[in-house]
């Protein structure tokens, strides 16, 4: 029985939490899987996990992202799927609120998400504008990983406003996109999670005071978001059952925005 994504080349920037989930997701509906990460050992262990491709790269570094698509073209020769998923918390760089965010903490941050989507919707739309369209009517699908924070913020626990700036960014970029691409046939969509278990929440996930503000803030999970969940909605707006949409934000936040 064919997947949702029965021979679709997808490309997944990140290999672990969100990334991994989907990648895993995906293979099992029958894409054809190419990962890339900085981090050579979770892509390695990915890789021998689901039997994906990996390549390891710095995302930020135009020739390194530009590798990173020409490595995928030449085993697959075709990108169906591009799912934008690699980035940082710039907390530890100085990321907080802006009277105390430092230059580092704010360059890192919009370098990290920012660039680095940027640099990888670049090279993968300049391919999908060259291949054909398929059999789906599409020449390609992008979705790019937003978060919550872009447009609910939340004072106490997460005032990081580089963070928080580099994901409306990205909510900007991929709606500019979707418009000026939809006449092409490529869709672009974000998706905006709310608190999710993945490496880069560890430092949430260690704090008492915060796992009782999100069993309120989070009503539907009473806690983290797993990344299987977050992964479900991406494989959805990355197959043909989302045919029809793009530019669209969806949120998987277990209740956040609609929460006090």
């Amino acid at each position: 029985m064919n997947g949702r994504l029965q021979n679709k080349v997808c490309l997944i920037t990140g290999s672990t939490g969100i990334g991994a989930a989907t990648a895993r997701l995906a293979s099992s509906e029958g894409a054809l899987v190419y990962v890339v990460s900085r981090d050579e050992e979770s892509c390695r262990a990915l890789a021998e996990e689901i039997g994906c491709s990996y390549h390891v790269a710095d995302l930020t570094l135009s020739e390194a992202v530009d590798r990173a698509v020409a490595g995928c073209l030449a085993r697959h020769n075709r990108i169906d799927a591009l799912f934008n998923v690699a980035g940082i918390s710039g907390r530890r760089f100085g990321d907080g609120p802006i009277h105390e965010c430092s230059d580092e903490g704010w360059d890192v941050t919009m370098e990290t998400n920012v660039k680095s989507m940027f640099l990888m919707c670049r090279a993968v739309v300049r391919q999908m504008l060259d291949q054909p369209v398929g059999e789906n009517g599409l020449r390609g699908v992008i979705l790019n990983m937003a978060s919550v924070l872009a447009f609910s913020p939340e004072p106490k626990f997460f005032a990081t406003h580089a963070y928080a700036a580099s994901k409306s960014a990205i909510i900007g970029l991929t709606e500019a996109m979707a418009a000026y691409y939809t006449p092409s046939k490529i869709r672009v969509n974000a998706i905006a999670p709310g608190l999710t278990r993945t490496p880069m929440s560890q430092r949430a996930q260690q704090n008492p005071k915060l796992l009782e503000f999100i069993k309120t803030k989070q009503p539907l999970a009473e806690d983290l978001i797993e990344a299987d969940d977050v992964a479900r909605a991406a494989l959805f707006l990355l197959s043909d059952d989302a045919r029809n949409i793009t530019g669209e934000i969806l949120s998987v936040d277990a209740g956040w925005r609609v929460s006090g």
